[in-house]
């Protein structure tokens, strides 16, 4: 699976961003896919991940401002970001697999598959 992320841009607090995961190749709609965040000098972050079947999961720090949803069909997930603030501030990126297990799901080593990040900036 090759992955692309876009709808990375710069933003004022309490603003919002939509970003984008488009998949090519593999076998998409079996997989898991999750959005982890990272910024200089610190681990990649998990953000909110959906499995094949639609179940969501969602880091406490982002629960009731940000969305993850699929289209199977056009090979995309999307992350709704609202209420955006400074600490959201980071580079964004997206991972595919179909092995992971729900237990998981947070880990960055889980997914073989990874875009190439988007920058999300968010000024006070």
């Amino acid at each position: 699976v090759q992955l692309q992320a876009s709808g990375g841009g710069s933003v004022q607090a309490g603003g919002s961003l939509r970003l984008s995961c488009a998949a090519s190749g593999g076998t998409f709609s079996r997989s898991a896919v999750a959005w982890f965040r990272q910024v200089p000098g610190k681990e990649r972050e998990f953000v909110t991940a959906i499995k094949w079947s639609g179940h969501t999961f969602y880091a406490d720090s982002v629960k009731g401002r940000f969305t993850i949803s699929r289209d199977n069909a056009k090979k995309n997930v999307y992350l709704q970001m609202n209420s955006l603030q400074p600490e959201d501030t980071a580079v964004y990126y997206c991972a595919a697999d179909e092995r992971v297990i729900q237990s998981a799901l947070r880990l960055a080593r889980s997914y073989d598959y990874w875009g190439q990040g988007t920058l999300v900036t968010v000024s006070s």
